[in-house]
């Protein structure tokens, strides 16, 4: 008897910790959720991505059919995107973007076409102890590079959380795509620009990793470099 409600005390413990991504957070408001973001499959059960071949693995929205309104943003300017918590676990975080040809709202994000603006490491000191910045925040916030040329876009996060990460398919990934119009943009030229999927493997040693022993000495943020114009 115990011991079934110490399995299920840490079974709800862990449906808690889970989290998603809903909101944007624009000129210093947080908007409603859904609103802004495409609503994801997790919407209810919070329950992450863990495989990176996965369609899903870009927006994870094939069961809902999303859509969402596009809200207009600076280059040059702050945008956050917030979750409907915490990212309790620890972890790292990535986020990346694609211009849609046209209007967003009919734009899948296929092919060759994201490149990364934000992340959020560990930090490593060699052995002696690894710490995850991104553990405990409520969101991300970042500045849009000056020179991102004007249009509309797909802002995609990623939160990884590594705490089971030590065997294959173990990290955990948390993904939503937020819809946005960049005005006042530049004639920066993005890049280097990836697939997603595709950008990951699911081996890369900043995705297959044991943060707990021995500890890492050093860390390797998964996917191509920031773009920051």
């Amino acid at each position: 008897m115990l011991k079934s409600f110490v399995a299920l005390a840490a079974l709800l413990a862990s449906a808690s910790a889970h989290y998603t991504f809903p909101s944007l957070v624009v000129d210093g408001t947080t908007t409603p959720a859904w609103v802004n973001v495409r609503k994801t499959n997790n919407f209810n059960t919070q329950a992450p991505v863990t495989d990176v071949t996965s369609p899903d693995f870009r927006c994870y929205d094939s069961q809902t059919n999303p859509t969402a309104e596009t809200i207009t943003v600076s280059a040059g300017g702050p945008l956050g995107i917030m979750s409907d918590g915490t990212i309790y676990h620890p972890g790292v975080v990535n986020v990346y973007m694609a211009r849609a040809p046209g209007d967003v709202d009919s734009f899948a994000g296929d092919g060759q076409v994201w490149f990364k603006v934000y992340q959020i490491t560990a930090e490593t000191d060699g052995g002696s102890s690894i710490k995850f910045p991104a553990e405990g925040v409520p969101g991300v916030s970042f500045t849009l590079p000056k020179d991102l040329p004007s249009g509309q876009y797909l802002v995609r996060m990623e939160a990884i959380a590594l705490h089971v990460a030590s065997s294959f398919g173990g990290a955990q990934f948390y993904i939503s795509c937020g819809q946005v119009n960049v005005v006042n943009g530049g004639s920066g030229t993005p890049g280097p620009l990836v697939s997603i999927p595709g950008v990951y493997t699911g081996r890369e040693p900043g995705i297959l990793i044991n943060i707990n022993y021995p500890i890492p000495k050093n860390y390797t943020q998964p996917g191509p470099p920031v773009w920051s114009g």
